[in-house]
């Protein structure tokens, strides 16, 4: 068979004769080319084979021999074209004008076809054409479609243009025994439970962050052949060793090994209160000396012992604890959130717990040691302290490789996602899995810690402390000094000054206005200063005493002596008016 264009071949093809196979000839993509393909490349290479399914009008260009343009019409344009008799004319390309036309049109004969009747006939194909709704020029029709196929190694439906410049020829019939490849990446294969077991092989290997530290994860290449026996839907731990060389791990949850906790440290109040659980008693020692210099905090030392029973809420959050003395003697304290002391857990418990037991009775994240290997080649056996951080329940594949199909692995598709294609043939019964710890990256650690959710509250705010006066630095001392120095001068000249400005306001002394006033002088005005709760009027060396005690400095002393010594002038005033 001889080969034509993509255009022509689509222009007589028979819809109702889908699907059609062609085989690439030639063309302007000889030797693949590469093009775009609905959004992404698509390579077409001589004797590359393509399915195609379905084809749909996009529009037909309507190409005029007189006025040199080309109108576009759309697939619903119901005007009606009649055949001229004249031999069709060379096309020729023109800028194109797009029309929008409905209605039908009024000259109408015997001789008139609509767009689609023109478009079905393989004999009006390529007559020259007339149409009153376009023009009075002589037309030729080139539709163009969008063909829908099937290409080898694919995954999803291309669409290719019909006026793309590449010869085909059609093997529909040779090809009855080609299978064409529909690719699926690993991710889909976890909707399709009716299907596995199944047998596959890779297509591409995974192009995500490398995951695991694993000899089966670099077999995973193209062309490798590989058995899917079904989803997983255990539990993971992500763990990690903090000591020595970082490490990271995910562990099964059918983990066979067995833990013993290890103490925490905690480096403030506040990260005690974050350690309390309803599980277990929290006790710790302290391992630095807090020392209280205003007198309001407890003071720790080093070797105390604490049990932490709870948290207390209110104006400023405090943790009840209770203080071993030694001989029976235990102590109720209340210990503030913000203090940074050091202490380290009192582990009271021996008990030897398995991976379940100890999401059961500990809170995550907790510090274990494994005490009993899973199995002889357990990496956990060699790590000192493991901090189990967080419970993983993505959903995972079991898969083994056809050359080796006593080891299965399990493949977390949604960071280990790749291409492959179902190859069928029967599968093997899956052995139990043999991999119960696989050793994470360090790059692929740090992008999922960022992927889980912070569920660490945020530390509360520590109340405003009172600076006391140990606590002050000379230089803030040495400036208070100077103001409590200066302030009672200023009030002194202050009371004298207004003192004389009362004295002048007196009436003549004797009279009893003038006793009504002196009496008057004597009450609290707005230039005393008062520290604690009100005294009486009558001043005595007593509360004299307690108002100088209460006081920070000697400002009211000085406005004492003033105050006497007004009371003395009054007091000499009335005795010379008794005289007189």
């Amino acid at each position: 068979m001889e080969s034509m264009s993509l255009q022509q071949y689509i222009c007589k093809l028979d819809l109702h004769s889908l699907p059609r196979v062609v085989k690439i000839c030639s063309g302007v993509y000889f030797q693949g080319s590469v093009y775009e393909v609905s959004g992404s490349e698509c390579c077409l290479s001589t004797g590359d084979l393509i399915k195609i399914v379905n084809i749909q009008l996009q529009k037909v260009n309507c190409e005029s021999t007189e006025k040199d343009h080309i109108i576009e019409l759309l697939p619903n344009f119901e005007g009606l074209f009649q055949p001229t008799p004249e031999r069709p004319h060379k096309t020729r390309r023109f800028l194109p004008r797009s029309y929008s036309f409905k209605g039908k049109s009024s000259a109408c004969d015997e001789q008139q076809y609509t767009l689609q009747e023109i478009l079905q006939s393989p004999t009006l194909q390529g007559k020259m054409l007339k149409c009153p709704d376009i023009g009075s020029s002589k037309y030729q029709l080139c539709p163009v479609y969008q063909v829908e196929a099937i290409m080898h190694l694919r995954n999803d439906v291309v669409k290719i243009n019909s006026t793309l410049d590449v010869e085909v020829v059609d093997v529909t019939e040779q090809s009855q025994h080609v299978h064409f490849i529909k690719p699926l990446m690993l991710s889909k294969v976890l909707l399709m439970d009716n299907v596995l077991p199944v047998r596959a092989e890779i297509l591409g290997a995974p192009e995500n962050t490398p995951v695991f530290h694993s000899e089966w994860v670099c077999r995973l290449q193209r062309g490798c052949k590989v058995q899917i026996h079904g989803k997983v839907s255990s539990w993971k731990i992500l763990a990690s060793s903090r000591k020595g060389r970082k490490r990271a791990f995910f562990i099964s949850s059918d983990y066979e090994g067995c833990f013993r906790c290890c103490p925490r440290e905690f480096h403030s109040t506040t990260e005690l209160a974050r350690g309390l659980s309803m599980a277990r008693k929290l006790h710790v020692v302290v391992t630095k000396d807090y020392d209280s210099s205003d007198g309001e905090l407890p003071l720790f030392g080093i070797g105390d012992r604490l049990e932490v029973l709870s948290l207390a809420r209110g104006a400023t959050d405090v943790l009840e604890c209770s203080r071993d003395n030694g001989d029976g003697d235990i102590e109720r304290i209340k210990v503030p959130l913000f203090l940074d002391a050091s202490f380290v857990e009192d582990i009271r418990d021996s008990r030897k717990y398995t991976l379940q037991e100890v999401l059961e009775h500990f809170q995550l994240p907790c510090e274990v040691k494994v005490v009993a290997k899973g199995s002889v080649s357990d990496p956990l056996g060699c790590v000192s302290v493991l901090t189990l951080e967080a419970q993983i329940t993505e959903p995972f594949l079991t898969v083994s490789l056809e050359e080796k199909p006593s080891v299965t692995f399990e493949i977390p598709p949604r960071w280990l996602d790749m291409s492959l294609f179902f190859t069928g043939g029967p599968v093997k019964p899956t052995p139990p899995s043999s991999l119960k710890v696989e050793e994470l990256t360090e790059a692929f650690y740090y992008s999922l810690l960022n992927l889980l959710p912070n569920n660490t509250p945020a530390p509360p705010r520590p109340p405003k402390r009172r600076v006391s006066e140990k606590n002050k630095s000379p230089e803030r001392t040495g400036r208070e000094r100077e103001r409590k120095a200066s302030a009672p001068a200023k009030m002194t000249s202050t009371v004298s000054k207004n003192i004389c400005q009362e004295i002048a306001k007196l009436p003549y002394p004797g009279t009893h206005q003038a006793r009504a006033d002196l009496g008057s002088l004597t009450k609290p005005n707005q230039y005393s200063i008062e520290y604690g709760p009100p005294t009486s009027q009558k001043t005595t060396k007593s509360s004299k005493q307690a108002i100088d005690t209460r006081s920070n400095d000697n400002s009211n002393h000085d406005y004492e002596e003033v105050h006497e010594a007004f009371q003395e002038t009054v007091h000499k005033m009335q005795g010379a008016t008794i005289k007189h």
